[in-house]
């Protein structure tokens, strides 16, 4: 039986850099430490299961070889281009079975929605994590063969970025949609979050 594959988009946790639509919000110390705490929760989650194989793909490149990683996470680099060809790469790379890929600073992400959508590859050829602000946290495919078709004229970081890429896709794919998750991009993003969900740090606004 062919392995299941995990891959997690990161961005090296460096202050300033990261979850910049947020920081203008709570500041940039509190984006920070939300995305850093997030993402490394995340990563510890996911890789505590044997289900599947975990492999972190990392931007920017260099940021591959940063030492606060866990070390027993494969890594990767995402490579060059938008977010999509960026995608396309790390789906098409995992392997010959089922592969899933997900953002890094979604909170409420838990190993039983990777099983979902799992689950649903086991019928279908595509499967989106529909987010709260019209894109989406997860995206999956059956084989990696099939991820070339993925992601054609998105408008990406906008509210149609998962009615695009369902738009783009051939009309005989069969896709299905799994649980909607918030993506944190603001205050009112964190809200949104049950108080358990909310790393620390990162719930309340900045003042000044």
């Amino acid at each position: 039986m062919t392995r299941q594959c995990v891959v997690v988009f990161a961005k090296v946790p460096r202050l300033g850099a990261v979850k910049t639509r947020l920081a203008r919000d709570v500041g940039a110390v509190a984006a920070w430490r939300f995305y850093r705490e997030a993402s490394f929760s995340l990563l510890h989650e996911l890789s505590a299961d044997r289900r599947w194989s975990l492999r972190l793909d990392v931007t920017p490149d260099a940021g591959v070889a940063w030492r606060g990683w866990p070390r027993d996470v494969a890594r990767r680099a995402q490579g060059p281009g938008d977010l999509g060809r960026r995608m396309r790469r790390a789906l098409r790379a995992a392997g010959a079975g089922p592969v899933v890929l997900v953002g890094s600073d979604i909170p409420q992400l838990r190993r039983r929605h990777i099983v979902r959508a799992f689950a649903a590859l086991a019928r279908a050829d595509v499967v989106f994590g529909p987010a709260n602000d019209g894109g989406f946290w997860l995206v999956g495919v059956r084989r990696p063969a099939l991820a070339s078709g993925l992601f054609a004229d998105v408008r990406w970081s906008t509210p149609h970025a998962l009615a695009d890429s369902l738009a783009g896709l051939p009309a005989a794919c069969r896709v299905e949609l799994v649980d909607v998750l918030v993506d944190v991009d603001s205050a009112a993003d964190l809200r949104l979050l049950a108080p358990a969900a909310r790393p620390a740090g990162a719930g309340s606004q900045r003042r000044g």
